[in-house]
């Protein structure tokens, strides 16, 4: 029975999801949402503040702050608010409602970006914004998860150990594209494992992270409007992109089978079921679920919100029913 005295102090890390009755392949879906934080950014965000730590950067006068289009804010205030740290976190207005509310329920200060940057969107205009809170006031320290070593280190030491043991005939590991934190982690683990692995990148349609024109995309989660500095392309073997009306369709499908899962999920399952289909053969392949659904019900699960940024017939389709 665990007992803990800090909300970080908890993850579930071996919980998985047979998907094959639901798409067909032989998928399992390793599920990063089973934790205070409700997403699989906790374990980016405490090694992060705990390197800081470490560092000396952080004292009781510090002030953490970090752009975040949601669940690493989250994750960054749990921790904030166990630690006794103040948090800024820096969002758009993409950002879920529920999300918005969960950060100021722990405490945190939210700073919500609505003009995007002539040059970088909405990130870069997020970043813009830390920045200059850092330059205002030296209590200010900003982990910059868009270059901080410890956010793909946490992957390489937790995460991808954790399907290796489970998957120890695994094939192909279809993982979401951000900052590149869980990708660069997981696949630099897998590039020395005992057999080859082949990693696909699932990345949003309008995200420039793979060097496609970057354009407006509506569910945070992945993709950016500008190159993540932690990528190395060199590690990924394929790259599949999704169009949003995609990613919903999945996550109303994925619900209709008792699943409700938040818009990263639906657009790296509907990727993997892509992929998959194009293959030859049978492979043992594993998917990142990085978050529940909740905090996309007033977005990604209201016909109305859909309907008015996708029209009438994306929750007609059939993959959605």
């Amino acid at each position: 029975m665990p007992v803990i005295s800090t909300p970080q102090a908890f993850n579930q890390d071996d919980l998985y999801i047979d998907l094959e009755a639901i798409t067909g392949h032989r998928l399992f879906l390793k599920c990063e949402g089973f934790n205070f934080a409700g997403s699989i950014k906790l374990k980016a965000a405490t090694a992060m503040v705990e390197a800081a730590e470490r560092d000396g950067l952080l004292s009781q006068d510090s002030v953490l702050v970090e752009s975040s289009s949601g669940n690493l804010g989250v994750a960054l205030s749990m921790i904030a608010a166990s630690k006794g740290y103040r948090f800024v976190c820096v969002t758009d207005s993409r950002c879920n409602l529920a999300t918005r509310l969960l950060l100021e329920a722990l405490g945190s200060e939210v700073h919500v970006i609505t003009e995007p940057s002539p040059t970088g969107g909405l990130l870069g205009a997020r970043i813009d914004h830390v920045r200059a809170l850092c330059t205002s006031d030296d209590r200010y320290v900003w982990l910059n998860q868009y270059t901080n070593p410890h956010n793909h280190a946490a992957h390489y030491r937790t995460t991808a150990p954790a399907i290796a043991r489970a998957f120890p005939d695994l094939d192909v590991l279809f993982i979401g594209a951000g900052t590149t934190g869980t990708l660069m982690g997981c696949a630099r683990y897998f590039r020395t494992w005992h057999r080859p692995v082949r990693v696909v990148a699932v990345d949003a349609e309008g995200s420039a992270s793979f060097g496609r024109p970057a354009r407006r995309r509506m569910i945070p989660g992945l993709g950016t409007s500008i190159r993540p500095p932690l990528l190395d392309r060199s590690y990924v073997d394929d790259v599949v992109h999704v169009d949003e009306a995609d990613t919903i369709r999945t996550c109303h499908r994925l619900a209709r089978h008792g699943f409700v899962f938040g818009g990263s999920t639906g657009t790296v399952v509907h990727g993997a079921d892509q992929w998959l289909a194009r293959w030859d053969r049978p492979v043992t392949a594993v998917a990142i679920a990085p978050d529940l659904g909740e905090r996309y019900l007033e977005t990604v699960y209201r016909a109305d919100w859909v309907q008015d940024l996708y029209g009438d017939d994306v929750l007609r389709s059939k993959t959605a029913a």
